[in-house]
């Protein structure tokens, strides 16, 4: 045998049939990818790395907090875009609004009622957002139906504290015809005020938030104790009776001087159905941060608190104040946590098919090396058959040729080396039919 035929059998015998990878590997890949792409339908997109919220007018108290939630964000590598607003209702309007950018708000609750909020999710109670009602006068007053006949600022249009002050004003009797009814709010309320332009405010918002906090310490002006709180309670269930305690504000100069009785909304988080869920478990925990702390209205820890007055708790809301941070975010930074929660859906394929693949796969791919070899012991089954049952049907030299043929093929068989153990019984076993021909078939005679 030649070096050259020599070299090309034994590379014959090292390489791996391209055609057998190929007929095997194919089918499994497309199976394979075709599971990635199906587990990547159900992956998150990546969020944004910015977020969309309408907070509320200079001064007050939603946009103190929108600011708190700016820092804990940015922290994050998230930035919070604020959008300022007139109010609760122009956030309300924002978020329905799909042409506009608004993902989340602060929201006063009972500003939703009679609006389509199906696309609307709550993020959960912030805190108490007490209705503060100062007024200018030497008598001490305790009813709304006391200001009858005076100059009073209601919020501007858009904001939660014009609807909640007409509710109000309207069961006591009081409207556009017995009153002057002003679009004032926050510290431009509190300014008129403070320069006899009015004689009544209306002001929803925190206890520190600039306009109500200013009007505590002004001269002449009078914080209302509402001695019907506990009816508008009964009658609008989105309020909450409160109590702020006499010194509250400042023990040194004894203010309030007495017990004063307010009535509440709450702040709600409020978020459109299409923001990130990321996002939303981001903005839960920067909330839980800034209104974890304790308060003139509220224990430690009792604000964020899961809360749907007038839309669906969001389901990862519900899941955040069932379980806390998710559990990587505990130990991870949120883009690391994040990228590692919407990889863990691609571990489906590798799982449900990668690992059968890699079962199933090189068995098949035995089979297919294993089948030509048997291919060939079924002829040389046949042809020792024929020989065997009837050897005058062909010469002595076409017996053996049909033999040589299938040696020939048999030779040229891409066969691993994993594999030639059959390979060699083969050619043993072809050695055993030439026996058989050469022994049933008459030699030819020689010419002489």
């Amino acid at each position: 045998m030649s070096d050259r035929l020599r070299k090309l059998r034994q590379k014959r015998l090292r390489e791996y049939s391209l055609r057998d990878l190929l007929t095997v590997g194919l089918p499994a890949l497309a199976l394979l990818v075709g599971g990635f792409w199906l587990a990547a339908q159900f992956i998150e997109p990546a969020p944004p790395g910015h977020l969309y919220i309408s907070s509320g007018g200079a001064g007050g108290s939603y946009e103190v907090y929108a600011a708190r939630y700016r820092e804990v964000l940015a922290r994050n590598g998230v930035e919070l875009r604020e959008q300022a607003s007139a109010g609760a209702l122009e956030n309300l309007r924002r978020l329905l609004d799909e042409a506009d950018d608004t993902e989340v708000a602060l929201v006063q609750s009972g500003t939703a009622n009679g609006v389509n909020v199906s696309t609307l999710h709550s993020l959960g109670y912030l805190y108490y957002e007490p209705l503060w009602v100062f007024y200018r006068g030497e008598r001490e007053l305790d009813r709304l139906t006391q200001l009858k006949g005076r100059r009073i600022a209601v919020g501007p249009e858009g904001s939660g504290t014009r609807k909640l002050a007409l509710q109000l004003l309207e069961t006591s009797g009081i409207g556009a015809d017995n009153a002057t009814l002003l679009p004032l709010g926050g510290l431009a309320a509190a300014a008129a005020l403070q320069e006899r332009k009015v004689d009544a405010v209306f002001l929803v918002g925190a206890e520190r938030s600039a306009a109500v906090w200013s009007l505590f310490f002004a001269e002449d002006v009078r914080l209302m104790s509402l001695s019907h709180a506990e009816a508008w309670t009964r009658l609008f269930p989105h309020l909450a009776r409160l109590t702020l305690p006499q010194g509250a504000i400042d023990m040194t100069r004894n203010i309030p001087a007495r017990d004063v009785t307010l009535v509440s909304p709450m702040a709600t988080l409020v978020a459109h159905e299409s923001t990130h869920p990321a996002l939303v478990q981001l903005l839960l925990q920067a909330a839980q941060e800034v209104h974890g702390e304790a308060g003139i209205f509220q224990r430690p820890g009792e604000f964020p608190r899961a809360g749907a007055a007038d839309f669906p708790l969001s389901p990862d809301a519900e899941r955040f104040y069932k379980s806390g941070k998710p559990l990587l975010q505990r130990y991870l930074p949120f883009w690391a946590a994040n990228l590692i929660d919407r990889m863990v859906v691609m571990l489906v394929p590798v799982f449900a098919l990668l690992i059968p693949i890699l079962k199933f796969a090189p068995g098949l791919y035995s089979w297919r090396v294993r089948s030509r070899i048997y291919r060939r012991y079924g002829e040389l089954k046949f042809l020792e058959a024929e020989v065997e049952t009837s050897p005058e049907r062909h010469s002595r030299e076409e017996w053996l040729d049909k033999l040589d043929r299938i040696e020939d093929d048999v030779h040229h068989i891409p066969t691993p080396l994993a594999f030639t153990d059959m390979l060699y019984t083969l050619r043993v076993h072809l050695g055993v039919v030439r026996a058989t021909i050469l022994r049933r078939t008459p030699e030819k005679a020689k010419e002489t």
